[in-house]
């Protein structure tokens, strides 16, 4: 089954994070390199938008919120999964379009890509305690 253009967004705003990350780059500067591949047609162009802008504008708020979940400070993760986990992270904390659910699932997948071999789990471990945390907050999406 192909992936969704959704799903699609999720990995290229993860390789487009990832590179802001390590490189410092405006989010503008890298979205340019990313839309000019041909590729990139099957992609939701809007949504991949939204992440690059939002993640990084909400960073501080997010690895706050993160860093309780994390045995290690933001800046000590691998860069791919730093990047993962803060996509994962938005969309639970500022997405209630999207179920806290498929945020998790997304960034597994997600990690399961691009992450280190057991990445994956610790994405799932600090996103599901953090859509916990939110839902004990006020919201009322059930992850049990």
């Amino acid at each position: 089954m192909p992936a969704s253009p959704r799903h699609l967004a999720r990995r290229n705003a993860t390789q487009a994070l990832y590179q802001w990350l390590v490189t410092g780059q405006a989010p503008g500067d890298i979205e340019s390199k990313f839309i000019s591949d041909e590729t990139f047609a099957s992609v939701d162009l809007d949504y991949f938008r939204h992440l690059i802008t939002q993640v990084p504008h909400y960073q501080d708020e997010l690895e706050r919120r993160l860093e309780v979940f994390s045995e290690r400070a933001s800046d000590k993760l691998d860069p791919v999964e730093r990047a993962i986990v803060l996509v994962g992270a938005y969309e639970i904390l500022f997405r209630p379009d999207v179920p806290k659910k498929v945020a998790i699932n997304e960034a597994v997948q997600v990690a399961h890509v691009f992450g280190a071999e057991q990445g994956y789990r610790f994405v799932n471990s600090v996103l599901h305690q953090l859509a916990k945390s939110a839902e004990s907050n006020g919201d009322d999406e059930s992850l049990s």
